[in-house]
């Protein structure tokens, strides 16, 4: 079948030819009119070869520069709130707007010899720039550096910052991240702007001549060469343009589509895996050092938590804590406070007998894996799960041979030499746990380590991570949305909303007393907020009073706590105990297991869920739509303070 296409209105394609002739013409008019016969002596005359060897020398000399002062200033404009920035980023735009003999002027009224800095730098260092190959070095770089600047800006202004806060939270030091991690990752926008630098020094005219003057050897680069060609002998100015013509060209061929700011993305390797799909561990002879412990030493955690998360948090060695909550509830921002890498919140944070809250976040000994892993793209899983224990200054052979164990514990040893874009969502998720157990930190931040995992891994895991974490001498944060997570792995659940402690307690307390209705729901439970009555709770979705077998003294704030299987469904009203009974319309019926769920909604109470089994289902003829009762007795509504 024929693809169809949107058409192209004439009154826009017309332009556009127009344009592209305008911009193709000149150069047909360079390859129809060079001599071809020519070419050759002209390019190999001395005059021809000097200029261009003039012209590679100080373009290279300008690309230097330009990195060395181009590649730390980006930095600043893409990661550094200061005063001045905007005008700061244009001084870098305007070379790029600026003719260039007005830039060659600029130039000589800076560092001539009746500049502003010119009589300094010539009476304090010996430096003479006007008229010089030095001043022509210049001249290059003043014009070119801000393409350097623009692209790696833009490469860094996309660069997700947890590849850089994780480094830090491995142990890394800033240079060291910035060695590391950010340069390998923006590699890509870093050569596109170095190339781009370099093509646009190796032409550049004008400030060149205004600055540096047209000297055979020491200044004349290939651009003056044709200019001074272009008077006497067109022909070969003619010739030499198509050189550069050419030179510019094959810049361009080679940054279309191969460089770009995006990390790149490696090919599967040659394996009978399916790096896409295949969770599975290869099988590995036992290693009797697996179970050794990998962290001595125990610190109890005292953090007090200000800002939009406020909260004091305690606890002992060993112990692990599920934070749970809805969205926006400070989940993420508790951790990143830890970390001390948000402004929203201050964390006053003592590990063991240390108080770390003055420390940057890779000294605090503070280890994080943020939801999506944040692996680094450029490193195999192996040199990943090492990182942290060289950023520690532990030798290479040794920490590979520690990050190997930890993939071997946690099913992905037989991965090790894969990069992360040859590994699904599930074993990277893995890796990342394994180069976060491995850098011994002493306090363990884990945002929903498990999320990504399917059912069967998702078990696997849990079960190595709960062994590991029964001999972790430090303290464990493992926020989720999975209430197995909260139960199985933690000691204490802590609820938070609205940036606030809601409960801190055992998981059993929590489960049979939630205080709060995300909890509770997240539990598979009806909670209903209100205030309480004489009788029950007045629901504040309501119009009318639950009635509870055990009610709380009057006008506390509380949560009416209700199980689905302890929801009845009626097709008229019943008349028998249940003392809770509301008239309602059902509008969504879902399978779990061997049972289904039932939403109702109710202009008398809020929306309740009945779980019952598929034979009730049919017996009621339930469908969207059907009018129902619902009835629940007394006894069955707990009443929870909040």
């Amino acid at each position: 079948m024929r693809r169809l296409t949107p058409r192209t209105p004439v009154a826009l394609a017309l332009p556009a030819l127009a344009a592209v002739a305008l911009l193709s013409l000149p150069l047909v008019g360079i390859l129809a009119r060079t001599s071809w016969s020519e070419l050759g002596t002209h390019l190999g005359s001395p005059e021809a070869v000097e200029a261009l060897r003039l012209s590679l020398v100080v373009s290279l000399w300008s690309l230097g520069l330009s990195l060395l002062l181009g590649v730390p200033l980006a930095w600043l404009l893409a990661r550094v709130s200061f005063p001045g920035k905007a005008l700061v980023r244009s001084l870098v735009l305007l070379p790029m707007v600026l003719p260039p003999t007005v830039g060659g002027v600029a130039l000589l009224l800076a560092f001539g010899r009746r500049g502003v800095l010119g009589p300094w730098l010539e009476d304090w260092f010996g430096i003479t720039l006007p008229f010089h190959t030095s001043g022509a070095v210049v001249a290059a770089t003043f014009v070119s550096m801000p393409f350097l600047v623009i692209s790696l800006e833009g490469a860094l202004a996309g660069l997700d910052r947890r590849y850089e806060e994780t480094a830090a939270s491995l142990g890394a030091p800033p240079l060291r991240v910035f060695r590391t991690v950010t340069l390998p990752i923006v590699a890509p926008g870093l050569a596109a702007g170095a190339a781009l630098t370099w093509a646009r020094a190796l032409g550049e005219f004008g400030a060149t001549i205004t600055f540096a003057g047209n000297l055979p050897g020491s200044t004349q680069t290939l651009p003056l060469q044709v200019y001074l060609l272009l008077q006497d002998r067109p022909e070969a100015a003619t010739s030499v343009s198509l050189l550069l013509l050419a030179i510019a060209m094959a810049v361009l061929v080679a940054l279309r589509g191969r460089w770009s700011t995006a990390p790149r993305r490696f090919a599967p390797a040659a394996t009978g895996d399916d790096p896409d799909g295949d969770d599975r561990a290869a099988p590995r002879p036992p290693d009797p050092a697996a179970d050794a412990p990998a962290h001595p030493g125990s610190w109890a955690l005292h953090a007090e938590i200000t800002g939009f998360t406020d909260l004091v948090l305690d606890a002992p060695p060993g112990t692990t804590v599920a934070v749970v909550g809805p969205n926006g509830a400070g989940k993420s921002t508790l951790l990143r406070a830890l970390l001390a890498l948000t402004d929203r919140a201050h964390a006053r944070l003592t590990l063991g007998d240390t108080d770390v809250t003055g420390l940057p976040a890779h000294r605090r000994g503070v280890a994080w894996v943020p939801q999506d892993g944040a692996l680094f793209p450029h490193l195999t899983a192996l040199a990943n799960t090492a990182y942290g224990l060289r950023a520690r200054g532990v030798p290479r052979a040794e920490a590979r041979g520690t990050a190997q164990r930890w993939l071997d514990r946690l099913g992905v040893g037989h991965l090790a030499h894969r990069r992360p874009a040859q590994l699904s969502g599930g074993q990277a998720q893995r890796v990342a746990l394994a180069r976060a157990l491995a850098a011994r930190p002493r306090l363990l931040l884990l945002d929903e380590p498990l999320a990504a995992l399917d059912q069967t891994t998702r078990a696997h895991v849990r079960h190595t991570l709960r062994r590991h974490l029964d001999g972790f001498g430090g303290v464990c944060l493992i926020v989720t949305h999975d209430p197995v997570e909260a139960v199985s792995l933690a000691d204490r659940v802590l609820v938070l909303e609205d940036g606030r402690a809601l409960q801190d307690a055992s998981p059993a307390e929590v489960t049979r007393h939630p205080r709060s209705p995300w909890v509770a729901r997240m539990l598979g439970r009806n909670a209903w907020p209100g205030s309480a009555t004489a009788d029950g709770l007045a629901p504040a979705g309501g119009t009318t009073t639950v009635v509870a077998a055990e009610p709380l003294p009057e006008g506390t704030d509380a949560l009416a706590i209700i199980a689905p299987e302890a929801v009845s469904l009626h097709r008229d009203r019943p008349t028998g105990s249940p003392r809770n009974v509301w008239p309602g319309t059902v509008r969504e019926i879902t399978a779990v297991g061997s049972r289904m769920r039932v939403l109702v909604t109710s202009d008398e109470a809020p929306d309740l869920v009945a779980e019952i089994t598929p034979a009730a289902a049919a017996d009621l003829r339930l469908a969207d739509g059907t009018p129902v009762f619902t009835g629940v007795k007394a006894t069955e509504v707990a009443l929870v303070p909040r």
